[in-house]
């Protein structure tokens, strides 16, 4: 199965082993591409044999900077040190995917200078805490139209970059996941309520993004589709929200935890989001991406046989050892 090429909306993937994103904050202060991010990069893209790599989160505007030293994509200044990246990158018969994204309330205000923002003013509930920790301030519904433009911006700065494609931010407690978990979303206008009001921003995204970079660029998102926590949002609410980004033309959903982030408390097994990953592939027809706890080759191709995802993403370990050990079966 590993071995086995896929599609994924335009382009074609050797392998089914993705390098998820996960940030590395080699960037300069104001966000640029260094070499020793290139390097890293071109490392794991020449001694890996993965089939794609998802970049590290970059911010779309500064008011949704992460950390210091946090790629950005907000900037058409950015493009010229991206485009190095991505070269980098396709020298390697690798496809490069930028992942654009938002902190909302998880910014910190050491690096934008600016109060956080979200769906509503609640201090997220994550362990550990994220951004300030404090309250931020509502998001008007202008300045959700202002985000919704600077997705869209970033996405267009990304296909310029030479990426072949991009993937939409709404896991992991940032902003996007804060409009669509019941924990943080607070709203009682049409951003806000019911799981389809929940939904409503990222329609919005996805449709502007798609406008900027056309019919033919391959869009995913990254979904927080389950907080596991209660009150949070579900395994169903994740199927619902997989078919509604399924309509609205994405091109692959990425698996990931929401309020809970990326791990899930009590569980360190092989792929420990597949009971959601698994409910979202057989509901949607397009590719579904699984990340978590996967350490060795052998439980990836496990996954993929018994139907768990369609690409398995393996982080922290490529994170370590840029050769890994699928260099040794490909």
């Amino acid at each position: 199965m590993i071995r086995n090429k896929m599609k994924i909306g335009s382009f074609n993937i050797r392998s089914r082993i993705v390098m998820p994103p996960v940030a590395t904050y080699q960037s300069t202060a104001d966000g640029k591409v260094t070499e020793q991010m290139i390097r890293y990069y071109k490392e794991r893209a020449a001694n890996s044999n993965v089939g794609m790599i998802i970049t590290e989160h970059s911010y779309i505007s500064l008011q949704g900077k992460a950390k210091e030293k946090q790629l950005s994509v907000s900037s058409d200044d950015d493009i010229e040190g991206l485009t190095r990246l991505t070269e980098e990158i396709h020298k390697n018969g690798v496809a490069a995917m930028a992942q654009v994204n938002h902190a909302g309330s998880a910014a910190l205000t050491s690096a934008t200078g600016m109060k956080a923002v979200s769906a509503s003013n609640v201090i997220l509930p994550t362990d550990p805490v994220m951004g300030d920790g404090i309250e931020p301030d509502v998001l008007s519904k202008d300045e959700i139209q202002k985000v919704i433009s600077d997705f869209a911006a970033a996405a267009g700065r990304a296909k310029k970059a030479g990426y072949d494609g991009v993937e939409i931010h709404s896991a992991h407690a940032y902003l996007l996941n804060q409009f669509y978990s019941p924990l943080t979303n607070k709203r009682t206008d049409e951003y806000g309520g019911s799981l389809d009001n929940r939904l409503r921003i990222h329609r919005e995204v996805i449709r502007a993004v798609r406008n900027e970079v056309g019919e033919d660029y391959t869009i995913a998102v990254r979904l927080g589709g389950c907080d596991y926590m209660d009150g949070g949002s579900t395994i169903e609410d994740s199927v619902y929200a997989a078919r509604v980004l399924e309509e609205e033309g994405v091109d692959l959903i990425d698996v990931s935890g929401g309020m809970c982030r990326y791990i899930l408390k009590g569980h360190d097994e092989p792929g420990y989001f597949r009971e959601m990953s698994m409910a979202i592939k057989n509901a949607v027809k397009i590719p579904v991406l699984l990340t978590g706890g996967i350490k060795i080759l052998a439980d990836a191709d496990a996954l993929l046989n018994e139907g768990a995802a369609d690409l398995i993403g393996v982080g922290r370990e490529l994170l370590k050892d840029a050769k890994w050990e699928v260099c040794n079966v490909l």
